[in-house]
């Protein structure tokens, strides 16, 4: 996977959709729902909140995490746990837009970081 990879929707029918709202489930159960959605082409994300799961932390990951989105049910699966979700970098608000927060958050969720899951591994 790389950079841009990690930033790009798998399933191109997501773009364009709102997903504002929709439930997010991990691979190991539910972690919130979305507050926002991106769909810049190499710079899409989601601003999922945790709610009370983890103490209304939000998290921004990115689109190239999402594994499948279903709109009959308003709920999208991500290929990543509750715990590496729940160590992410949490969302800044005042710099989510820079390039910085982007690498950090590329060095979390790309290959080594310590959100990194191999897509291709069994689960």
């Amino acid at each position: 996977m790389t950079s841009a990879d990690l930033w790009t929707y798998r399933e191109p029918a997501t773009v364009g959709q709102d997903l504002t709202g929709y439930d997010v489930e991990a691979l190991d159960g539910g972690i919130g729902s979305i507050d926002e959605a991106t769909y810049d082409v190499g710079r899409s994300f989601l601003v999922v909140d945790t709610g009370p799961w983890i103490f209304g932390k939000k998290v921004l990951i990115p689109a190239g995490v999402v594994d499948r989105v279903d709109h009959d049910e308003k709920t999208v699966w991500v290929n990543r746990g509750k715990d590496e979700i729940k160590n992410s970098p949490e969302f800044d608000e005042t710099a989510y837009s820079t390039d910085e927060y982007r690498t950090t958050l590329s060095g979390y969720y790309g290959p080594g970081g310590a959100g990194w899951r191999d897509t291709d591994a069994p689960y």
